[in-house]
């Protein structure tokens, strides 16, 4: 039977041996701008480290008001937070990583986007792989790269960098200034951030549509109106551990010794790093809708995956689809 991620697939072999583009387009006005003002230094919260999140695919549901798409599939959960096996009287149903059967039935779905979602599910429940940018080593985009399991910011006064444990995958943000009033496309879109107190917010427009353009690993599509705002925030061990907890009543957490370095660190009782991301894209949702991820301190250093360097029997047994030119672009 093959499964249906094939990150899933490698971390678990891994433990075992050891829609048309636009060139140009009009945007909302930015929420951080050149003329609010960088934060003094000494305010700026410090958010660097590595954060990992132990959970297939770690996004949490919000506790009140419109979410996102969620697996109509379900097992039983093996493990808590904290990787304790749970029994099977008291593990609840969460998402089968197998099989992604996406919730068409979500009221923020629009009818075509609904059939779109209906049809990759289908595929999915024949556990045969759909074509996503993870099993096509394409870059993922946002907030689709929110599914990764590690991630890690890099903070200066002018820029941010954002670094995920899959795929290489990088994401640069420019402090205190407004996106351009032409945005041209790009694989993770414009991002501008600022402070607000002990927030960071960024804002993001212009994500580019490739052939596998998704914003969930459900394949629910979107448009160049796609408009995604992240809040991220430290918050304390014990909220950080709930909101975990909370998202492992619909997410998969990895087995000990699966899961890697994502795993969090069960000596360190510090803060935890929380995003809040809300989406909107009137192409594709009736509403906006929000979801938010948790992050702890990691345990280990994230094993290096490069999809680039294991491009077979990801998926349905076929070489993946890496980006490649015909020709030199130089």
């Amino acid at each position: 039977m093959e499964l249906q991620w094939r990150d899933f697939l490698l971390v678990v072999t891994l433990a075992a041996a050891a829609s048309t583009p636009a060139l140009g387009q009009n945007v909302p006005p930015a929420i951080g701008t050149a003329t609010s003002g960088p934060q003094s230094a000494a305010s700026i919260p410090d958010f660097s480290g590595i954060w990992g999140n132990p959970y297939l695919y770690g996004i949490e549901p919000p506790v009140r008001g419109p979410g996102p798409i969620v697996n109509k599939s379900r097992r039983r959960q093996i493990v808590n937070a904290d990787g304790l096996g749970l029994s099977a009287a008291n593990a609840p149903l969460v998402s089968e990583p197998r099989q992604l059967v996406g919730d068409y039935t979500n009221p923020i779905l629009k009818p075509w986007a609904a059939e779109v979602v209906k049809k990759f599910g289908e595929i999915s429940l024949t556990f045969v792989a759909y074509p996503s940018p993870s099993n096509q080593c394409w870059p993922g985009g946002v907030p689709y790269v929110f599914w990764n399991f590690g991630m890690q910011i890099l903070q200066q006064p002018d820029k941010i960098v954002i670094l995920y444990d899959e795929d290489h995958e990088v994401r640069h943000i420019r402090m205190n200034q407004p996106h351009p009033a032409n945005v041209t496309p790009s694989w993770y879109g414009d991002s501008v951030g600022h402070y607000e107190g002990d927030t960071l917010v960024i804002d993001t427009v212009g994500v580019k549509i490739g052939p596998f353009a998704m914003v969930d690993v459900y394949g629910t599509p979107y448009t160049k109106a796609l408009h995604v705002v992240e809040r991220y925030r430290l918050i304390d061990y014990e909220t950080a551990k709930e909101a975990q907890e909370r998202g492992g009543k619909e997410n998969f957490r990895l087995p000990p010794g699966v899961e890697e370095g994502w795993a969090p660190d069960p000596n360190y009782k510090g803060k935890g790093l929380q995003l809040e991301f809300t989406v909107e894209d009137d192409g594709v949702f009736t509403m906006v809708w929000s979801a938010t991820k948790t992050y702890r301190r990691a345990f280990r250093e994230w094993p290096e995956i490069v999809c680039a360097e294991n491009r077979h029997v990801y998926y349905a047994g076929k070489d993946t689809a890496v980006p490649h030119a015909d020709k030199p672009d130089f």
